[in-house]
């Protein structure tokens, strides 16, 4: 690996084998080196490898201006998160958590916290990463003595959950409302509460995760299969209008196409969690 640029005394930017540009930290790694040197292997500590040149950009030039305990902590967070969720995520997390807790911590000293009004949400539908993000709020508190609030959590737990399913920000916040109004749907379809600790319950978020991960991402099958659907009509038939339901209020709210075998899936899911 040969040093590209200096970024400061504890990160450098470097071409690997392929020319590729990566950013290595390790303590002291950019002090008394110069263009072109090889990095000195024995002080890297961790190698980040982005997207495309310009993600790369941004990362250099928001590592040249935060101390290195935040780039620390944000890596450590997202080691985390990868051993416990088992998912891959998309490497641009460096760059979008590392920017997000480098913020939070600016605010937090200047005493301008911000309350997230998808706590609730995040809380219900995306447990795992949830969990994440109260592991990321103690790491914080013990590394550098801030005590984040529980909104702070949540707001880490949607950078893990964009990151899974690599779209953006905003897109991911229209996940979770999209839950939410479906989960409303089914509420209002059969007059009925809905026991949220139960399997079928968690089965149901789940699902409904997926499938919108699949819209989002454009990935839903235009396979049809019209046996099954019917099948499901008839043996489910108010669980099958209430899929119907859904299917047409995403389509007309947020304009995408949900096939008839996800409208047959979800109808089964929601027979499950009602019963």
């Amino acid at each position: 690996m040969k040093i590209e640029k200096i970024i400061n005394n504890n990160v450098v930017s470097a071409l690997d084998a392929d020319g590729t540009e990566i950013v290595v930290m390790g303590k002291g790694i950019g002090y008394h080196v110069k263009h072109g040197m090889e990095v000195p292997r024995d002080k890297v500590e961790k190698i980040f490898r982005l997207d495309n040149p310009g993600i790369v950009s941004k990362f250099r030039n928001l590592l040249a201006q935060m101390p290195l305990e935040h780039l620390q902590i944000s890596s450590e967070i997202i080691d985390y998160a990868r051993n416990v969720l088992n998912k891959k995520l998309n490497h641009n997390i460096y760059l979008t958590l590392t920017d997000h807790i480098n913020f939070s911590i600016e605010r937090y000293r200047k005493k301008m916290m911000f309350t997230n009004p998808l706590i609730r949400e995040v809380k219900n539908f995306y447990r795992e990463e949830y969990l994440v993000g109260e592991y990321a709020v103690a790491l914080i508190d013990r590394k550098l003595g801030i005590r984040f609030p529980a909104d702070e959590a949540a707001s880490i737990a949607l950078h893990i959950v964009n990151a899974e399913y690599n779209i953006k920000m905003r897109d991911t916040i229209d996940i979770t409302n999209l839950i939410q109004e479906v989960m409303g749907i089914i509420r209002e379809y059969f007059h009925i509460e809905l026991d949220e600790n139960s399997l079928s319950y968690e089965r149901l978020i789940t699902h409904l995760r997926f499938l919108a991960g699949r819209i989002y991402c454009r990935e839903l099958s235009d396979g049809a299969n019209l046996e099954f659907s019917r099948m499901i009509s008839e043996m489910y038939p108010e669980e099958y209008r209430c899929s119907l339901k859904i299917r047409d209020y995403i389509q007309e709210k947020y304009e995408h196409y949900v096939t008839d075998e996800e409208v047959s899936y979800l109808a089964v899911h929601i027979k499950r969690v009602h019963v």
